[in-house]
Formats: C-alpha cells, structure tokens, sequence
C-alpha cells in the first residue's frame, strides 16, 4: 500500500486530522513559516492550508512530490492556481463548510451596524448610561443589497426575509431565475446601489472584483448606506471606505476582512462608525469540524484518484 505524506501547514480540526491519520502519515506543522514550508515541501505528497499559508510558486516548483493542495475553506486566493496546473497539482477546496457561519455572522454584524451594540458595551464598561445618545435603526423594511447569491449569499438572503427585509441580488454569474429561487429580486449594480439601505458582499476576490467597492461605486450608493464584508479583503477600496465615512457618505462599515490582514490599528480600524472583527467568518466550532472533515476525504479522494466534489484546478 502507498504510503502518503500529508503536510498540514495551517489549524486543522481533530475530526479532519483522525480522517488522515486512518490512510497517510501526517505532520501537522500548523504555523509554519514561509522559509521553513520551502524546506520541507519536497517530503509531501498533499498540502493542507487555511488563508494564512501562501502557496506561491516557488513552492509548488519545490514540492516534486505533491499532488494535491487542500484548502480548509471557500477562497483559494492564497494558492498560485497557475502554477498548480502548470505543474499538474490538484487544488480542491472545502466550500460548503462555513455557509452557515459566514451568514450568521453577517446577520450579526448587520444588526450591531443598525443598533450600534459595540458601542453601547463599551459605554456600558466604561460606566456611561448613554441610552439617550443611542438611537438606531431597525432592519425591518429595509432593503438589504447583496453583491454575489451563491451558498453564503443565499443563506443571507433567507435571514433577511425573516426580518422583514426586502432583500435584491447581483450576481452576473446566476440566471434570474435562479436568484429569485434563493430568494432574492434580482438588481444591476446602479439599481442596487440607488435603493439598497444595507450592502452586504458575498464575492469571491479575483481581477475582476479587486477593488469592486471604490470611490465611484460608493458615490452613487445611497447616502447614509451602511457596508458589511465578511467575503474578502481588497473588494473594498479601504481609503475610499475611510473617505466615505468621513463624509458622511456611508453611515457606519462591519468589516471582518482586510486588504492587508491583520491590518494594524489603522485609521479605517479605529474609526467610530466601523465595526471590526479579525476574520472570524468561519471561527465557529461547527464550521471548522465541517471544513476539516471534508478537506480530508477530499485530499483523501484525489491521492487515491477518485472522483472530486469540490475540484478548484
């Protein structure tokens, strides 16, 4: 029997690990820096990362034995994908792990946007009784506008409806028909932004959708909009976001991610009217057993040369 060696460079759950353990030799390195996964790639048959690893390709030239990338997650943008076809590495991923956690943390992020929660605690620790200062605004007829309808957007969508709001969709990837089976009227862009009182994203970051959200998108979006990103820092234009906020364009911002992560105490971070959290959209116990179990029957599946649900190249 072949004897695999599987290299986890990132956090992975025990559930996803014991699935490993059962068929292949596994190094769980979690934290690995850049120079020491350069040393020992060329040992692996599979790589397991989250977002931190980058798998650049100078990497996947020097890993002469790897097969397969897995990606305990939806976003493959740490991955060079180019140079995994070149040099024939599958990639697959683990999209549907963290749909429902994403969504609810959106829905949370939207309800501490509207009725200003985080500042309330902190008024309420620092022993200010500030009932009077804050008056917020409920979700309840509101329009929420999504930017991409697919696994985490879809989810979205079905919270908002059940807090009475009347929910559009961009998405250039879906038929009509699909978007309103997933609960969503169907927008462009211009539309969406004149009548959306809410933004959310729910976007993977590619050439196309790096710095969707600039200065130009942001002027013809509705005054006092308020934004929510729990998809991918760099869809954002973040100095834009700050100018925004500054102008009273854009009534307050939750951003779970950044251009630059972590991104320091910056300007846009420590702003009064933004709420920001270090990238937790998938930081649920659920989500990172989900993830780690599907991840490993994948890389799993692909070293044994079966059949692929979730093959990215």
């Amino acid at each position: 029997m072949t004897q695999w060696n599987v290299l986890i460079a990132d956090r992975l759950a025990e559930e996803g690990q014991a699935i490993l353990r059962a068929a292949a030799r596994v190094d769980d390195r979690s934290g690995l820096s850049p120079e020491e996964l350069l040393a020992v790639i060329p040992q692996y048959d599979a790589l397991i990362v989250r977002s931190r690893t980058k798998v650049t390709a100078q990497v996947i030239r020097a890993a002469t034995r790897l097969k397969v990338i897995g990606r305990a997650g939806v976003g493959v943008d740490n991955i060079d994908l180019e140079a995994a076809r070149a040099h024939n590495v599958t990639v697959v991923n683990a999209p549907t792990a963290a749909s429902i956690a994403v969504a609810e943390l959106t829905f949370g992020l939207l309800l501490a946007l509207a009725r200003e929660i985080p500042r309330a605690d902190a008024g309420m620790k620092a022993g200010r009784w500030m009932k009077k200062e804050l008056k917020g605004r409920e979700l309840h007829g509101k329009t929420l506008g999504l930017l991409g309808l697919g696994r985490i957007g879809a989810e979205v969508a079905r919270r908002a409806h059940a807090f009475g709001m009347t929910v559009l969709a961009y998405d250039p990837f879906l038929p009509e028909e699909v978007i309103r089976e997933r609960g969503a009227d169907p927008a462009d862009l211009e539309t969406l932004y004149a009548r959306a009182d809410f933004i959310s994203l729910h976007l993977p970051l590619t050439e196309e959708t790096r710095g969707l959200i600039d200065a130009q998108a942001l002027a013809r979006m509705k005054d006092g909009v308020y934004l929510v990103c729990a998809a991918r820092g760099g869809i954002i234009d973040e100095p834009a976001l700050l100018d925004a906020l500054n102008g009273g364009k854009v009534a307050g911002a939750a951003l779970d991610v950044f251009a630059q992560e972590p991104p320091g105490a910056s300007d846009l971070v420590r702003h009064p009217r933004v709420i920001a959290t270090p990238h937790i959209g998938a930081q649920t116990a659920e989500a990172q057993a989900r993830a780690a179990r599907d991840i490993a029957e994948e890389v799993l599946a692909a070293l044994r040369g079966e059949a692929l649900r979730w093959r990215v190249v």
